[in-house]
């Protein structure tokens, strides 16, 4: 066996650090997730009922089986970055989801027919794109002033 310092193995080999925590996923990222999960679900889902009829607290504490926000706890990649649970205060907190955009992604009073994946992802891309829309309309608006 050859033994050599340090320095010497250096000089022969790239040392990485180790990480001490992986990365986390970005807020875009994280939509982004949850985006493709639902594109890929071709079953009808379960849409919250009547979100807006329960106090802020009550309203955390919602949950359905079959619905967005259990196909996404379902995905060890986003439980693994943080979702802590498939409640519907589990999703706002983990995805930043406004009480009016979970309201518009999840309710089904927002649903005409099925909810479906693909409706539900349209819905998040777009809410995200117009998001940054929105911020550049509010900023240039608020520059010429």
């Amino acid at each position: 066996m050859l033994h050599q310092s340090l320095d010497e193995f250096r000089l022969k080999a790239d040392i990485l650090p180790l990480q001490s925590e992986p990365r986390l996923l970005t807020r875009a990222e994280r939509r982004e997730r949850w985006a493709q999960l639902l594109d890929r679900h071709d079953v009808p889902l379960i849409p919250f009922q009547r979100i807006e009829t329960y106090s802020k607290t009550a309203r955390g504490s919602l949950r359905v089986d079959h619905g967005p926000v259990a196909l996404a706890y379902d995905d060890p990649v986003l439980r693994a970055d943080g979702l802590a649970g498939d409640t519907l205060g589990d999703a706002c907190a983990y995805f930043e989801l406004s009480p009016g955009l979970a309201h518009r992604l999840l309710c089904d009073c927002q649903y005409r027919g099925t909810m479906t994946g693909p409706k539900v992802a349209a819905k998040l891309r777009a809410a995200e794109h117009g998001g940054i829309f929105r911020h550049v309309l509010n900023w240039a608006f608020h520059r010429n002033r």
